[in-house]
């Protein structure tokens, strides 16, 4: 079981909450603990919103009925499920996918799903699975990436109009070239859905040495713009036992939210960016694909110009001669090889 670090959970639920909603539903596929939805709940605040979840953990869901409980809650605990969120989704209205104007998640990455495999590639999961399902490797079956199901289980659970998503994933989907990646990548551009993404520094996530991105999602971002955010250089990184793990001061957290929000270009950092554009460079969601390519000029006088040349020139002169001096040294050991 992995844990959203503090940071990550303020990002996604600061960036996410905009006004105050009233009466929203708030709904985490694989919640743990709840680490997320308790973010999400408080920026709504808690009597504005109710909370449902699934995850396959016995444990995890034993601890977010408990949070739910602490964080003044207790109105949804009912609609903490413990069971296998693709194979059994709980949530349905009239046997339909429920729809959440939120949802947050830090999905597994990686899992062995192999004996489930069929059964999730069937009729009745066409819709939902409209990318396809990862198919099974001849080896290293813990590797299949099974976020790539959350994913799309999320798309098709967002409420048509005002659904709103932030999903942690590794950084290798926001520019997969091919696949199931790809075709999902594209989904979510030609459908018009996409709010954003951040690229957040290496070990945010102590556990894992995977870099991690936040994706976000907003049903209701029709026309754009889209934020793609480059904060892989932020942070502090410090040794966490065997791994190393980043930190972000509570300024950077602050300065990721305030430039997302204001969808501000700022140099090196992000761009904004239409879907049009995204269209162009192949569907890539990955802000540096988009940065200027700064070209420096300097001032130079003729005759600096001739000197340095001329620099270069007596460089290379004797560079070419160092290497004539050992091609000759090379040539008589060679000679001088004889069979024994």
């Amino acid at each position: 079981e992995y844990y959203t670090p503090h940071a990550v959970a303020k990002i996604m639920a600061s960036i996410l909450v905009e006004g105050q909603p009233k009466n929203v539903k708030c709904y985490d596929p694989a919640a743990g603990s709840g680490t997320l939805l308790m973010s999400l709940a408080h920026d709504i605040g808690e009597d504005r919103c109710t909370i449902y979840s699934q995850d396959i953990s016995q444990k995890s869901s034993g601890m977010l009925r408990l949070n739910l409980i602490l964080n003044d809650l207790v109105h949804s605990i009912q609609n903490v499920i413990q069971g296998n969120t693709l194979l059994n989704p709980y949530h349905k209205n009239g046997g339909k996918l429920a729809q959440f104007e939120y949802i947050v998640s830090n999905p597994p990455f990686k899992l062995d799903f192999s004996d489930e495999r069929e059964r999730l590639d069937s009729k009745e999961n066409r819709d939902r699975f409209f990318a396809g399902v990862p198919a099974v490797p001849p080896k290293d079956k813990d590797k299949m990436p099974i976020y790539l199901l959350f994913l799309q289980h999320i798309m098709h659970s967002l409420h048509e109009t005002r659904g709103r998503a932030a999903v942690v994933v590794p950084t290798g989907f926001i520019t997969a070239q091919s696949g199931i990646a790809k075709k999902v990548r594209q989904a979510m551009v030609d459908r018009h859905m996409l709010m954003g993404v951040i690229s957040m520094p290496s070990n945010i996530f102590a556990t894992t040495g995977t870099n991690v991105s936040i994706l976000f999602l907003d049903k209701g971002n029709k026309v754009g713009p889209i934020v793609l955010m480059d904060a892989s250089k932020l942070g502090r990184t410090v040794k966490d036992g065997k791994n190393e793990k980043t930190f972000l001061e509570p300024k950077e957290e602050d300065h990721i939210i305030e430039h997302f929000r204001k969808k501000e270009p700022v140099a090196d950092f992000s761009v904004v960016v239409s879907y049009d554009d995204i269209v162009t460079k192949n569907y890539s969601l990955s802000a540096g694909q988009y940065f200027d390519v700064k070209i420096e000029y300097t001032d130079i006088t003729p005759e600096a110009f001739a000197e340095k040349m001329q620099a270069h020139k007596q460089n290379l002169k004797s560079l070419f001669a160092e290497s004539r001096k050992l091609e000759k040294e090379i040539e008589e050991q060679l000679g001088g090889l004889v069979y024994e």
